[in-house]
């Protein structure tokens, strides 16, 4: 069962080198002016060199990289974090979901 493959948020898995491994339909509607279905491609090749650094540098350090951002109006808090195989770092998972621009916050106890 894919229950990732028709979710309402943009899934895109790269391995420790950057080549992107999986990307969900969300995803490649997303990147479709860039060519969609992206799989085999590297992230290097379609980010600028800053982001590429950091993407290195999470996948290097075994960190996170949580924001939230605008583009074309729309609002998206971007959840990048590594995934792992045998308890290394094997790439990274990059969750981009769509969020109101005003939006709850809660505090639970």
């Amino acid at each position: 069962m894919d229950w990732t493959r028709e979710l309402d948020a943009s899934i895109t898995v790269c391995d420790a080198e950057g080549n992107i491994v999986y990307m969900n339909d969300k995803a490649k509607a997303t990147f479709k002016k860039w060519g969609g279905d992206l799989v085999g491609s590297n992230l290097k090749d379609c980010h600028n060199p800053n982001s590429w650094e950091i993407i290195k540098k999470l996948i290097a350090h075994d960190e996170k990289n949580i924001y939230t951002m605008e583009k074309e109006g729309i609002k998206k808090l971007i959840y990048q974090a590594p995934w792992y195989n045998d308890k290394k770092v094997a790439g990274l998972v990059e969750l981009s979901l769509e969020i109101p621009f005003e939006m709850q916050h809660r505090v639970r106890d």
